[in-house]
Protein backbone atom coordinates (compact mmCIF):
# COMPACT_ATOMS: atom_id res chain seq x y z
CA UNK A 1 0.00 0.00 0.00
CA UNK A 2 1.14 3.44 -1.09
CA UNK A 3 2.11 5.90 1.72
CA UNK A 4 0.35 9.16 1.23
CA UNK A 5 2.79 11.59 -0.44
CA UNK A 6 4.39 14.37 1.95
CA UNK A 7 6.40 16.41 -0.34
CA UNK A 8 5.16 19.95 -2.11
CA UNK A 9 5.82 19.51 -5.58
CA UNK A 10 5.23 21.22 -9.41
CA UNK A 11 3.51 18.53 -12.06
CA UNK A 12 3.88 20.24 -15.80
CA UNK A 13 1.52 18.33 -18.01
CA UNK A 14 2.61 18.24 -21.77
CA UNK A 15 0.74 20.49 -24.77
CA UNK A 16 -2.11 18.21 -26.06
CA UNK A 17 -2.60 16.71 -22.39
CA UNK A 18 -5.94 17.11 -22.15
CA UNK A 19 -6.51 17.25 -26.00
CA UNK A 20 -6.27 13.51 -26.10
CA UNK A 21 -8.12 11.88 -23.42
CA UNK A 22 -7.02 8.55 -24.02
CA UNK A 23 -3.42 8.82 -23.78
CA UNK A 24 -0.64 8.14 -22.13
CA UNK A 25 2.68 9.92 -21.49
CA UNK A 26 5.80 9.39 -19.96
CA UNK A 27 7.16 10.84 -17.07
CA UNK A 28 10.23 12.58 -15.83
CA UNK A 29 11.02 13.11 -12.16
CA UNK A 30 13.35 15.85 -11.22
CA UNK A 31 15.45 15.92 -8.37
CA UNK A 32 16.80 19.13 -7.13
CA UNK A 33 19.98 19.91 -5.57
CA UNK A 34 20.28 21.54 -2.08
CA UNK A 35 20.24 24.86 -2.43
CA UNK A 36 16.56 24.54 -3.61
CA UNK A 37 15.32 22.69 -0.34
CA UNK A 38 12.56 24.54 1.43
CA UNK A 39 9.15 25.90 0.95
CA UNK A 40 9.30 27.87 -1.98
CA UNK A 41 8.11 26.00 -4.61
CA UNK A 42 9.69 28.59 -7.49
CA UNK A 43 12.84 27.89 -6.82
CA UNK A 44 12.00 24.22 -8.39
CA UNK A 45 11.89 26.78 -11.63
CA UNK A 46 16.00 27.24 -10.98
CA UNK A 47 17.21 24.50 -12.94
CA UNK A 48 16.41 21.87 -14.87
CA UNK A 49 13.50 20.59 -17.18
CA UNK A 50 11.21 23.10 -15.77
CA UNK A 51 13.95 26.31 -16.62
CA UNK A 52 13.52 24.90 -20.00
CA UNK A 53 9.62 24.92 -20.31
CA UNK A 54 9.71 28.62 -18.37
CA UNK A 55 11.20 30.26 -20.94
CA UNK A 56 8.87 28.20 -23.70
CA UNK A 57 10.71 24.76 -24.23
CA UNK A 58 7.91 22.10 -24.80
CA UNK A 59 8.50 18.47 -23.91
CA UNK A 60 6.65 15.55 -24.73
CA UNK A 61 6.42 14.06 -21.34
CA UNK A 62 5.03 14.93 -18.15
CA UNK A 63 7.67 16.89 -15.36
CA UNK A 64 7.07 15.97 -11.55
CA UNK A 65 9.40 18.25 -9.66
CA UNK A 66 9.14 18.06 -5.94
CA UNK A 67 10.73 20.08 -3.28
CA UNK A 68 12.92 18.55 -0.34
CA UNK A 69 12.25 20.08 2.93
CA UNK A 70 15.04 22.10 4.45
CA UNK A 71 18.09 20.87 5.85
CA UNK A 72 17.05 16.78 4.59
CA UNK A 73 17.83 15.26 2.23
CA UNK A 74 16.18 13.33 -0.60
CA UNK A 75 14.14 10.45 0.80
CA UNK A 76 13.37 7.33 -1.20
CA UNK A 77 10.17 6.70 0.14
CA UNK A 78 8.71 9.82 0.25
CA UNK A 79 9.50 9.79 -3.76
CA UNK A 80 8.03 6.62 -4.31
CA UNK A 81 4.84 7.67 -2.78
CA UNK A 82 4.62 10.75 -4.67
CA UNK A 83 5.07 8.98 -7.90
CA UNK A 84 2.46 6.30 -7.12
CA UNK A 85 0.52 9.42 -6.24
CA UNK A 86 0.75 11.28 -9.65
CA UNK A 87 0.24 7.98 -11.45
CA UNK A 88 -2.95 6.85 -10.10
CA UNK A 89 -4.24 10.73 -10.68
CA UNK A 90 -2.89 11.19 -14.23
CA UNK A 91 -2.53 9.51 -17.51
CA UNK A 92 1.04 8.06 -17.12
CA UNK A 93 2.55 5.60 -18.60
CA UNK A 94 4.46 3.52 -16.25
CA UNK A 95 6.67 1.85 -18.93
CA UNK A 96 8.22 5.11 -19.31
CA UNK A 97 9.34 6.62 -15.98
CA UNK A 98 12.62 8.42 -15.81
CA UNK A 99 14.13 9.80 -13.16
CA UNK A 100 17.63 12.75 -13.42
CA UNK A 101 19.01 15.47 -10.51
CA UNK A 102 21.49 17.31 -10.05
CA UNK A 103 24.04 16.95 -6.78
CA UNK A 104 22.49 16.02 -4.04
CA UNK A 105 19.50 15.39 -6.66
CA UNK A 106 21.89 13.16 -8.10
CA UNK A 107 22.83 11.37 -5.08
CA UNK A 108 18.84 10.69 -4.58
CA UNK A 109 18.40 9.84 -8.26
CA UNK A 110 20.86 6.56 -8.17
CA UNK A 111 19.20 5.86 -4.29
CA UNK A 112 15.86 5.57 -5.61
CA UNK A 113 16.55 3.23 -8.48
CA UNK A 114 18.33 1.06 -6.10
CA UNK A 115 15.13 1.66 -3.67
CA UNK A 116 12.74 0.26 -6.36
CA UNK A 117 15.21 -1.20 -9.08
CA UNK A 118 12.50 -2.55 -11.54
CA UNK A 119 10.13 0.94 -11.52
CA UNK A 120 12.06 3.13 -13.75
CA UNK A 121 13.08 3.02 -17.37
CA UNK A 122 16.21 5.05 -17.17
CA UNK A 123 18.35 7.27 -15.16
CA UNK A 124 20.40 10.24 -16.00
CA UNK A 125 22.38 11.08 -12.71
CA UNK A 126 24.40 14.10 -13.00
CA UNK A 127 27.17 15.26 -10.74
CA UNK A 128 25.80 12.50 -8.14
CA UNK A 129 27.08 8.98 -6.56
CA UNK A 130 25.68 6.44 -5.07
CA UNK A 131 27.00 2.83 -3.57
CA UNK A 132 28.94 1.22 -5.54
CA UNK A 133 28.29 -2.54 -3.84
CA UNK A 134 24.82 -2.40 -4.74
CA UNK A 135 25.53 -1.37 -8.48
CA UNK A 136 24.47 -5.38 -9.43
CA UNK A 137 20.90 -4.60 -8.52
CA UNK A 138 20.42 -1.91 -11.46
CA UNK A 139 22.59 -3.47 -13.57
CA UNK A 140 19.68 -4.01 -16.36
CA UNK A 141 18.65 -0.86 -16.25
CA UNK A 142 19.66 2.41 -18.50
CA UNK A 143 21.84 4.57 -17.23
CA UNK A 144 23.35 8.20 -18.45
CA UNK A 145 25.44 9.38 -16.02
CA UNK A 146 27.46 12.93 -16.21
CA UNK A 147 30.01 15.25 -14.53
CA UNK A 148 32.08 17.94 -14.69
CA UNK A 149 35.92 16.96 -14.77
CA UNK A 150 36.75 19.90 -12.29
CA UNK A 151 33.79 19.73 -10.00
CA UNK A 152 34.99 20.82 -6.12
CA UNK A 153 31.77 20.43 -4.53
CA UNK A 154 31.18 16.42 -5.65
CA UNK A 155 34.25 15.02 -6.79
CA UNK A 156 34.06 13.26 -10.17
CA UNK A 157 35.25 9.96 -8.54
CA UNK A 158 31.62 9.86 -7.31
CA UNK A 159 30.22 9.07 -10.17
CA UNK A 160 33.30 6.91 -11.43
CA UNK A 161 32.67 4.38 -8.87
CA UNK A 162 29.27 3.86 -9.57
CA UNK A 163 29.58 3.47 -13.49
CA UNK A 164 32.79 1.11 -13.08
CA UNK A 165 30.90 -0.98 -10.57
CA UNK A 166 28.10 -1.24 -13.16
CA UNK A 167 30.54 -2.12 -16.08
CA UNK A 168 32.28 -4.56 -14.01
CA UNK A 169 28.51 -6.26 -12.83
CA UNK A 170 27.78 -6.50 -16.38
CA UNK A 171 26.03 -3.34 -17.80
CA UNK A 172 25.70 -2.97 -21.29
CA UNK A 173 23.36 -0.14 -21.36
CA UNK A 174 25.81 2.59 -19.19
CA UNK A 175 26.53 5.88 -20.90
CA UNK A 176 29.17 8.13 -19.07
CA UNK A 177 29.57 11.69 -20.28
CA UNK A 178 32.59 14.07 -18.11
CA UNK A 179 32.52 17.56 -19.28
CA UNK A 180 36.78 18.37 -19.40
CA UNK A 181 36.42 22.02 -17.84
CA UNK A 182 32.99 21.92 -16.24
CA UNK A 183 33.17 22.36 -12.60
CA UNK A 184 29.60 21.25 -10.13
CA UNK A 185 27.49 22.85 -12.49
CA UNK A 186 27.38 20.09 -15.01
CA UNK A 187 23.88 20.31 -15.13
CA UNK A 188 23.03 22.97 -17.44
CA UNK A 189 24.99 22.06 -20.94
CA UNK A 190 23.23 18.48 -20.35
CA UNK A 191 19.69 19.34 -20.10
CA UNK A 192 20.23 21.90 -22.88
CA UNK A 193 21.30 19.26 -25.04
CA UNK A 194 18.30 17.31 -26.77
CA UNK A 195 20.15 14.25 -27.25
CA UNK A 196 19.61 13.57 -23.61
CA UNK A 197 15.54 13.78 -23.84
CA UNK A 198 15.82 11.65 -27.17
CA UNK A 199 17.61 8.96 -24.79
CA UNK A 200 15.34 9.23 -22.23
CA UNK A 201 12.68 8.68 -24.72
CA UNK A 202 13.49 5.94 -26.39
CA UNK A 203 13.80 3.85 -23.02
CA UNK A 204 11.22 1.72 -21.89
CA UNK A 205 10.32 -1.20 -18.86
CA UNK A 206 9.92 -4.67 -21.09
Amino acid sequence: MSRTPSLPYLLQLPAGYERQPRRRWPLLLFLHASEERGTDRELLKKHGPLKLIVRGQQFPFMVLAPQCPANRSWNSRALLALVDAVCAHNRVDERRLYVTGISMGGYGTWALALAQPDRFAAIVPICGGGRPLLAKKIVHLPVWAFHGAKDDVVPLAESERMIHALKNAGAKHVKFTVYPEAGHDAWTETYENPAVFHWLLKQRKR
